[in-house]
């Protein structure tokens, strides 16, 4: 495990999320450090950006293999996808992880956005764990199949609200250029091309996913509890002694 300390930025979003999850803390300043904390995520990438065009060596690109456990495996890997999407990273699905149920992901990053990924990644999966171990399930709905739609709604919420986040930060840094003169929209549009390049010489023949289907009807609680979710995390699941790092 590394030993190298986080940015002091990403401390003070751990700090606020700590904050946020004590039960001590009333609910209207849970809230405020909830809504800073993910502000401050998203601005935290834009601004790695704009210092990585000045040091290139400050924020290489790279890449990780990781394996995502059971239970629900397959809706483990939609959330970290969600995610990973919308702070321009690119993941691919390699299947089950041997003959058991985890599932292996590739994703391939910046290393500052595959560190953002890392910490959303965690605290959402937790907050989803806790979420669905507190609903109980309608009487005449099979138990599965209203699960698992609880957990597609409390993923897509999620994914939006991190989408939302990334458009804000981006939208506020538009008339902001680096040390070379660049502007930020060049810059994140730079990031994006050198992923998707890295993604594509490894993956030529990859392809998207098919449609998800779902026969439960908890979509709408899991989307609610999507909307309250809150951000944070430390580590992302299990990374196999095979994983790639440039």
């Amino acid at each position: 495990m590394s030993t190298t300390k986080a940015p002091a930025k990403l401390e003070t979003i751990r700090a606020l999320l700590a904050k946020a999850e004590d039960p001590r803390t009333p609910e209207s300043e849970a809230e405020l450090a909830r809504k800073r904390a993910f502000e401050m995520m998203a601005k935290y990438g834009v601004e790695q950006a704009m210092l990585n065009d000045a040091n290139p060596a400050s924020d290489a690109p790279t890449d990780r293999q990781i394996v995502l456990d059971n239970p629900w495996a397959m809706e483990r890997v939609r959330l970290i996808n969600r995610i990973a999407l919308a702070l321009g990273c690119q993941l691919i699905h390699l299947g089950r992880d041997g003959s058991g149920p985890a599932r292996r992901v590739h994703i391939f990053g910046y290393a500052s956005d595959l560190q953002r990924v890392e910490l959303l990644y965690t605290s959402l999966l937790l907050q989803m764990n806790s979420g669905l171990a507190a609903q109980s399930v309608p009487a005449g709905q099979g138990a599965r199949a209203w699960r698992r739609s609880w957990l597609l709604g409390f993923i897509n919420r999620v994914g939006d609200r991190i989408e939302e986040a990334e458009r804000g930060a981006r939208e506020e840094a538009r008339g902001e250029t680096t040390a070379t003169g660049r502007s930020a929209a060049l810059v994140l549009a730079d990031r994006k091309a050198v992923v998707s390049r890295n993604y594509q010489q490894a993956y030529p023949r990859s392809r998207k996913g098919g449609t998800t289907t779902m026969t439960g009807n908890g979509y709408g609680a899991g989307w609610m509890a999507g909307s309250r979710a809150d951000i944070g995390g430390k580590r992302i699941g299990r990374t196999t002694a095979g994983s790639i790092s440039a």
